[in-house]
């Protein structure tokens, strides 16, 4: 009993250490994250505005989003076609991860230059590609016409075809450093016998890639695809810097089109209401995706 009591009291103040140590960045994610999120929630029910009290209209913002705003399904497909990119950019990483893991001269000067985008600032990233699409004096444009493959300049960001694939495309350059990392330290963990294996029972590369590497690179490409949806749901500055949302509503993300109705037009319940919906629209989308990656994708394994 003796024994027990003090096995007892020891677990107790293990357990009181680590609670001490969780407590303040619990407090922290308590107080901004859980706390403004349910004040988000609260808020979406009511008519509100810093001049005058809250008054509770249950659905009517989530009515008027869905039936009366056209804006808001504008941006809701925008945003569906900037997410849809990610697969994208995760596809293009995994064969430059697969260049530079293999024997070739200066691949670890290939991985610096390709990781080279990540670290850069969203707005600096935003700038580079405003100027590359520029109608006058834009890289793209010059090149174009230098190689005789255009005949006057293409306004990209002006152009309500080309503003969107635009914006994609700089998102996708601006993370594909980053998913190369991620997939490169996948493809260094898979054992080098299960190839070689493979080998011996006559599989060739392409049999290898899609019965090992695939495989195996799955909770690598999970991570890359949940890290991408949430860069691009969330890539206020690159859009706004590039392109504002237009031309029109050509650009428009949720997240621009949040940010203008809480700041622009001071309808903050209604942002709300937006912000609840997008917030829903992404565990969706992740629980989808983690169940067609096999449901337990990013678990770890327990002895």
């Amino acid at each position: 009993m003796r024994v027990s009591g003090l096995a007892l009291r020891k677990s107790t103040r293990r357990a009181i250490l680590i609670w001490a140590f969780l407590a303040p960045s619990l407090l922290i994610f308590l107080l901004y994250r859980i706390l403004p999120l349910a004040w988000n929630v609260v808020l979406s029910f009511q008519a509100w505005s810093p001049m005058k009290p809250a008054v509770f209209i249950g659905l009517d913002n989530y009515q008027e989003m869905l039936f009366d705003d056209d804006v808001f399904w504008q941006a809701l497909w925008n945003t569906f076609g900037i997410i849809a990119s990610a697969p994208i950019g995760i596809a293009i990483a995994l064969g430059l991860a697969l260049l530079v893991d293999s024997n070739i001269r200066g691949r670890d000067v290939y991985r610096t230059i390709i990781f080279l985008s990540y670290p850069l600032m969203t707005v600096a990233v935003a700038i580079i590609w405003r100027w590359m699409f520029d109608e006058r004096v834009g890289l793209i444009n010059y090149v174009a016409r230098a190689a005789h493959l255009v005949d006057k300049p293409i306004p990209f960001l002006n152009s309500f075809t080309w503003a969107l694939p635009s914006v994609i495309a700089a998102n996708i350059w601006q993370m594909l450093g980053f998913y190369m990392v991620i997939i490169l330290s996948g493809l260094q963990t898979i054992p080098g016998n299960l190839y070689e294996a493979a080998g011996i029972d006559g599989a060739n590369a392409f049999h290898r890639f899609i019965r090992i590497t695939v495989p195996l690179l799955r909770p690598s490409l999970f991570l890359c695809f949940v890290i991408g949806m949430l860069n691009s749901v969330t890539s206020f500055d690159l859009v706004y810097v590039m392109t504002g949302g237009g031309p029109g509503r050509a650009t428009e993300i949720l997240v621009t089109y949040i940010y203008k109705l809480g700041f622009n037009q001071t309808r903050f319940d209604y942002a709300a209401a937006v912000t609840v919906t997008f917030f829903i629209l992404l565990l969706g989308i992740t629980f989808l995706a983690n169940r067609l990656s096999g449901g337990n994708a990013g678990a770890v394994e327990r002895d």
